[in-house]
């Protein structure tokens, strides 16, 4: 017996025309069961007289459609994909694949590479929180966060991609550095800055370039100040509001554009054999960022800019660096980094070019590594008078991964902290007659060890009447 293949749909047909042979349905009534106009039905009670049940089946069942692509460009498409493109997701490599004049539909290469066994759709996580609407103007709010990954796939060392996000636009600044430090940071933003402007509000992680741990001192307890980093503090100059996220959800936007990132500007780099840093970031600036941004940008609700332009009078020089306080010595030197800074001594004939020992000023190192001191707002010239030799530093081996927490590890068997508890419990405890304390003890008394006896009281001599001793 054959077995005959039927969708729901043809199944409903087949009751229906059942009905319509034993004659409890008339066709018009068929017709409007199946939603079918009469001269269809019609058609369709025909097939069934003439052919039975398989009449009902559709009649293209079993044949190739004829919006089918061309074999050949499949097989061409599908060993491209194996021999370039064999990690690209079905969208990436539809657009690559354009780019050599093989043009396939995105959901057409998918379907293809299903059929051919070379991908697997993957499920998405279920999402657990409500996405935050976006801004609704240019400026308004921009995210960054840096971005730790193997991005030249081992043609050189681990390294961090800056990226800074615009929150209504979806606009974005890249830049790589070699580590997440507060130098990469200021320098992005210092970047951004010139570009567009300051932003009304920066929103970035809780690492420690952003957030300080320290104790407030007295002086920030009477001001009613929380401690700052140094970003913290520039940001407060420029008048950009610091907003610290307390989860990787809550900067979202610029954690989904970090896996983008990973995904496309990786494969990038490989297609341009990129292998190095300054090379990088020319490719970024010059190629790949302008036509991403249009992909993947949107247009804001509101059509105004927030972005406040840099004063042509502010320093923003001195503001992106690190600043910190110094004592003026007696001899006027400021010590700074294993160095002495000698400034000019006080005279009357120019009184404003100098500071009094015991004043304090600002030391300023600035992101191209060049010292300012600053009493005020007035620029004090210096120069190096000595320095100490520093401690030579042992090399740190570059990194080759993510960092590691050494969390649930264990000691090894030569830990100092294993020798000590070995000694402690070999050693024997003090005893307790010396203390006062009647213990039981196996051991006999003369193994215990002797006990040092008291030293003599020492001789007080009596004064003498007439007041001489």
């Amino acid at each position: 017996m054959e077995t005959l293949r039927m969708s729901p749909n043809e199944r409903r047909r087949l009751t229906v025309m059942c009905q319509v042979q034993s004659g409890k349905l008339r066709l018009g009534k068929a017709s409007e069961l199946l939603a079918l106009s009469y001269r269809q039905v019609k058609r369709v009670w025909a097939r069934y007289r003439l052919e039975g049940d398989g009449g009902l089946v559709h009649r293209l069942r079993g044949r190739a459609s004829n919006h089918r692509g061309s074999v050949k460009l499949r097989k061409r498409v599908l060993a491209r994909y194996v021999k370039e493109y064999g990690d690209y997701g079905p969208t990436l490599a539809a657009e690559c694949l354009a780019e050599e004049g093989l043009e396939v539909g995105v959901e057409t290469l998918r379907q293809w590479l299903k059929a051919a066994g070379l991908w697997s759709g993957q499920r998405r996580a279920r999402a657990h929180r409500r996405r935050r609407a976006r801004k609704e103007q240019f400026g308004e709010l921009v995210q960054m966060d840096g971005s730790h990954h193997d991005w030249f796939e081992g043609r050189r060392g681990w390294a961090v991609l800056m990226v800074m996000i615009d929150d209504a636009t979806g606009r974005v600044d890249a830049q790589f550095f070699e580590e997440e430090t507060l130098t990469a940071a200021q320098t992005m933003f210092r970047d951004y800055a010139l570009k567009h402007g300051f932003p009304q509000a920066i929103y970035v992680d809780r690492a420690g370039i952003y957030r300080s741990d320290r104790e407030p001192t007295e002086a920030e307890i009477l001001a009613g100040k929380e401690p700052q980093t140094q970003f913290g503090r520039g940001m407060q100059e420029l008048g950009v509001r610091l907003i610290l996220a307390r989860s990787p959800q809550a900067k979202g936007r610029v954690e989904r554009m970090n896996g983008t990132l990973q995904d496309r500007l990786v494969k990038a780099l490989r297609r341009r054999k990129i292998s190095d840093l300054t090379s990088a970031n020319r490719f970024l600036e010059e190629e790949f960022l302008e036509p991403f941004n249009a992909k993947f940008g949107v247009a804001p609700a509101a059509a105004a800019d927030l972005h406040r332009a840099v004063p042509p009078e502010l320093d923003l020089l001195r503001v992106l660096s690190v600043q910190e306080e110094r004592v003026v010595q007696n001899d006027w030197t400021v010590r700074w980094k294993n160095a002495y800074l000698q400034l000019p001594r006080a005279s009357q004939a120019e009184p404003r070019v100098s500071v009094q020992p015991g004043a304090q000023v600002q030391v300023c190192e600035q992101l191209d590594g060049g010292v300012r001191v600053f009493a005020g707002d007035r620029e004090l010239i210096w120069s190096v008078t000595r320095s100490e030799p520093s401690r030579p530093r042992r090399p740190v081996p570059q990194r080759n991964g993510p960092p590691k927490s050494n969390q649930g590890s264990k000691p090894s068997a030569t830990h100092p902290w294993r020798k000590l508890s070995v000694s402690a419990a070999a050693s024997p405890p003090p005893p307790a007659a010396a203390f006062g304390v009647v213990a039981v003890c196996s051991a006999s008394v003369a193994t215990l060890p002797a006990l040092r006896k008291p030293p003599p009281p020492r001789e007080v001599l009596e004064p003498n009447p007439r007041g001489h001793f």
